[in-house]
């Protein structure tokens, strides 16, 4: 796979109650992380508010590489990117990575698929979230 650039960045401020007993940030957390990054990704990509009629993409697969734990005094973003769009689904990357050293803490890759909901049945990726991905990312997919 190629070098990802990551044009969406957003912070994350750690609470309390995201550490374990253990002293670092639980992994059950990191979901919750990678999905306010999903919704602040397309918001931009879409320029703004999703409208729930519009929400036509459902996740079908995610996979997480932890790589080195976070603490609770830890100041960490989450960076997201499409990398390939294919005709019913489209792959996005996010990882976790300290603000100030940029050291990756945990990788995500999520399958999106597109979802018809009235027929309860996979779709096309809409043009719409095509085009808007692409010039997002500035690269065609």
């Amino acid at each position: 796979m190629e070098e990802i650039t990551f044009k969406h960045t957003i912070p994350v401020q750690l609470r309390f109650n995201d550490a374990d007993s253990l002293g670092h940030i639980n992994n059950s957390v990191y979901f919750s992380f990678y999905d306010l990054g999903k919704t602040e990704y397309f918001k931009a990509v879409r320029g703004g508010v999703i409208a729930p009629k519009d929400i036509d993409i459902v996740v079908a697969h995610a996979e997480v590489d932890f790589v080195a734990p976070v603490f609770l005094t830890d100041e960490i973003t989450v960076q997201t990117a499409v990398c390939e769009i294919r005709n019913k689904s489209f792959e996005l990357v996010q990882r976790i990575v300290c603000a100030n050293t940029q050291a990756v803490k945990c990788v995500c890759k999520t399958i999106m698929v597109g979802f018809d909901f009235k027929n309860n049945e996979s779709k096309l990726i809409s043009d719409d979230w095509r085009q808007s991905i692409s010039a997002f990312e500035g690269r065609a997919f």
